[in-house]
């Protein structure tokens, strides 16, 4: 199977992936309707790689719950603090839902308790679930669009969400796309709630702190403009995106990724 990246949104699918070119076959799907209260994004991967091959990707998350239905299993994926790694061997799929912070409320898991771990899911829903999507991943060719039609209808049936749920799904995806979010409090005040109430909801919802969703955007952006913008100074990413400094951004690198911007650039 030939390795090609197919853009299905008008944002960048590769946002937060630290080597798009090693991916194999990945797709994104938006969702639609009411399922969008609940998913942010649909993504699917498939890949059919030689004896012996192996393709290792690395991930800067985004600060949010994955529902992920694999040609082997079912699991859930909580918001990460690190760097995540998956390798992929021999043929297989996957089909992804990031989820909306709303979405958490439907599900058997705590947000808090899942933060930078993966959870095998199983029982007769799930295996519902799992048949579904398999259903439409055989077909050949596969049926994206139904495969991820099939984890909306079954999430719909089990979350309705809250108003206070809603609210958190604003505030995340403010914190996750707005620039001009550099700090808690300019949140907080955006969606007329104090900082204390922001945290909770947050850590409630999602699993980690907002500062840690803001940091999180900053950093993926930061790593996007290091590969694709060769010509930019590091200096100069690093205060178009509100750091004090270069240094603060290599620190930055540094905690999450284990290795420096220079080092990332050099690398791509």
């Amino acid at each position: 199977m030939a390795a090609y990246h197919q853009r299905m949104d008008s944002s960048p699918s590769d946002r937060g992936v630290l080597r798009p070119e090693l991916l194999p076959e990945f797709s994104r799907l938006p969702a639609t309707g009411s399922a969008a209260d609940l998913v942010r994004w649909f993504w699917i991967s498939r890949w059919d790689l030689p004896l012996g091959r192996q393709s290792t990707q690395d991930v800067i998350a985004f600060g949010a719950l994955n529902l992920v239905v694999q040609h082997d299993e079912t699991v859930i994926s909580g918001a990460t603090t690190r760097i995540s790694h998956r390798t992929l061997i021999g043929t297989g799929w996957a089909v992804g839902a990031l989820l909306q912070p709303a979405a958490s409320v439907g599900l058997p898991v705590q947000p808090l308790d899942l933060v930078d771990r993966v959870e095998s899911v199983d029982g007769a829903e799930w295996s519902g679930l799992h048949s579904a999507v398999s259903d439409e991943m055989s077909r050949r060719p596969p049926d994206l669009a139904a495969a991820t039609a099939a984890i909306s209808a079954w999430l719909i049936d089990r979350v309705t969400p809250t108003d206070e749920a809603l609210l958190v799904n604003r505030a995340v995806t403010s914190m996750e796309t707005d620039p001009s979010l550099v700090r808690v409090d300019q949140t907080a005040r955006r969606f007329n709630v104090s900082e204390r109430t922001l945290q909770r909801l947050t850590s409630k919802y999602v699993g980690v702190s907002p500062a840690s969703l803001i940091r999180r955007r900053r950093l993926q952006e930061a790593a996007h403009r290091v590969r694709t913008r060769p010509d930019a100074s590091l200096a100069q990413i690093a205060a178009d995106l509100g750091y004090t400094d270069h240094a603060h951004m290599t620190r930055d690198f540094a905690s999450v990724l284990g290795f420096s911007p220079s080092a990332y650039r050099s690398d791509s």
